[in-house]
Formats: C-alpha cells, structure tokens, sequence
C-alpha cells in the first residue's frame, strides 16, 4: 500500500468537530472532483474518486449535512492499473441546489462560482477541514523514504490558485506549476510536508513520516561519514606510498646516513611505520613533534627526491640545504 493511500485512508476517517468544518471538507471535495450535469432545469452531481473510504465519507457528509439521496457506483479501470473507480451521485432532486449554493459551488442566480468558498473558510477549523478534503480529492504524496514531495492536482487554474494562497495562510511556502493541462500546486520540504500532514490531521501518517525520515537522515549521515573517512584513508595512504617512495629514492642514491639527524630520524618511522598517520610519527620522534613539524620534514624530504630525479646537482649540501629542521 502505497503512503498517499495509507494518508488518505488515515483523513478520510477524520471527522470535523463542528457542522461548519464538515461543510467546508465537502464544498472542497465536489470542488475537486465533481462535475454537473444539467438537462433543462433539472441538476444531478457526480463526484468521482478512486480512493473507497472517501467516497464513503462523500455518502455520509451528504446525507448527514442535507438529506440529499445519494448513490454511489462502482467500475472498474480497464487500462493501466485496473483499480475501482467510484462516482458518487446525487440525482436531480430538492434540495439539491439549496445544498450547491450554501457549499459555495453555485452562486444564488444558478451560475458556477470560481474558487473557494470564502464564506466557508472564516474559522482555521474550516480551512484545516478545506484543506484536507482538496488533499482527498486531488493530492498525493510520496514516501518519505524516497524524494520528499507532496502535491494537489487540479484542472482549474484559479482553484490552484487559491490552494496556493491556503497553504501560504498556514506558513507553507506552497508554488505551483503546470504539468500538460493539470495545474499541481506542491510542496517541496521534509518539514513542509511534516506541518502539512499535521494541519490536515494526519497524524499516523505524520508518525510514520518523521519514523522514515530520521532513518533516512541517519543513514545518509553515516554514509557521509564513511565517505569522509575513506577519503581521509585513501588521502592516508596515498600520501604514506609517496613518502616512502621517495626515501627509498633517497637511500639507494645518496643513502639514509647522509641524512641530517632530524630527516634521517622521520625517513625511518615512516619506512618502520608506512600506515601512521602524521601525528602518530610526531608522537614517536625524540622530542615529539606537531603535525605541522613532521610534515614539514617530510616536505624537504620530497624535495630532496625530487632533485634527484631531475639530477640537479650532486652535492649533498646543496640537496638538503641548511634551514632549520
């Protein structure tokens, strides 16, 4: 079962604690998914919905809220994936209208009213109620253990709209797009989504979230880490082979014991030592050095290789010079 399913099955048992909160979440739902159909001056609504428990909840808010008769049919999807598609409908009948009209869809006149309902959306409890049915009707939003990402479909470009401007009331950067002829109003952040889920009520879902994304947070901090740490490793030890490369160059061309004390004491924990790290060598040179001191030491001693690979002059002198070790 995919996490949009198990979320929305999770909103749709959420019930509003007030009838104006119930009559928010249906105004949204039709607003979402319905569709009228008018033959001369009678109207009948379909509302159609893939998902079983919200259209069960689309047969209780109806009937509880107007009295309406109700019907609900189910087919099934014959391409892609066949699952159960659901209209709920509501025949041509009185009260009807009535109920169009006080949901916002309807104006008094019989026209179509663009957006949403503002009368409805005066009470956070209303617009959490709103929200939740426009996440029922159109929204989905994807497994946290994957790409964080929730989103809201809609064919009505001013609908989209209004969503947006919903979100930004509740302090969520929503933005929109357009995906063929879908607006998709989105959401892109981890904690986004988290206060999303929160608003709407679901909280399970909110649980299960926050559960996969602290393990995908600390697994991808522990792979940092190993990462990190294998590169200072292969650093390591990339560094140590070159070293040791050249004070081998060193002994078989001028040999250690033309070494001053200090280099000749270094060149050998290193050759003794190959998988010590700097401050491990500091640690056993007499007296102690820093990191910065064996390093600088191992410096002259690659430079000193490096002068005679290119065969720059013979003297000793003039290889390991005279600064202070």
């Amino acid at each position: 079962m995919s996490f949009s399913l198990i979320t929305k099955n999770e909103l749709a048992r959420v019930v509003g604690p007030r009838q104006c909160c119930k009559q928010s979440e249906l105004a949204a739902l039709i607003k979402m998914d319905g569709s009228l159909q008018i033959s001369g001056r009678k109207v009948s609504l379909n509302i159609i919905n893939q998902n079983a428990a919200v259209a069960r909840k689309l047969f209780k808010l109806s009937k509880e809220l107007f009295g309406v008769r109700t019907e609900v049919l189910v087919r099934k999807k014959v391409r892609l994936r066949k699952n159960n598609v659901y209209m709920v409908r509501m025949p041509p009948q009185d009260g009807l209208l009535e109920m169009l009209v006080k949901l916002g869809i309807l104006r008094e006149d019989g026209s179509l009213q663009e957006g949403m309902p503002r009368d409805l959306l005066r009470n956070e409890c209303c617009r959490r109620a709103y929200l939740r049915g426009v996440f029922l009707g159109g929204g989905s939003v994807n497994s946290p253990g994957g790409t964080y990402h929730m989103e809201i479909i809609t064919s009505k470009e001013r609908l989209a709209h209004d969503i947006c401007l919903l979100l930004q009331k509740f302090g969520l950067p929503a933005r929109a797009s357009i995906r063929k002829n879908w607006f998709v109003v989105y959401l892109k952040e981890s904690e986004q989504i988290v206060e999303c889920l929160n608003i709407m009520g679901a909280h399970s879902a909110l649980l299960e979230f926050e559960n996969a994304r602290i393990y995908k947070d600390m697994r991808n901090r522990v792979n940092r880490l190993v990462n990190c740490e294998t590169a200072n490793l292969n650093k390591t030890v990339n560094a140590s082979l070159r070293q040791a490369e050249n004070i081998r160059l060193i002994a078989r061309l001028i040999g250690m014991d033309k070494l001053p004390p200090s280099l000749r004491e270094v060149a050998e924990l290193r050759m003794n030592y190959p998988d010590a790290s700097l401050k491990e060598l500091g640690e056993m040179t007499d007296p102690p050095l820093g990191k910065s001191g064996v390093n600088h030491r191992l410096r002259k001693l690659e430079r000193i290789a490096d002068k005679l690979r290119s065969g720059s002059g013979a003297d000793l002198s003039d290889i390991t010079g005279r600064g202070p070790e």
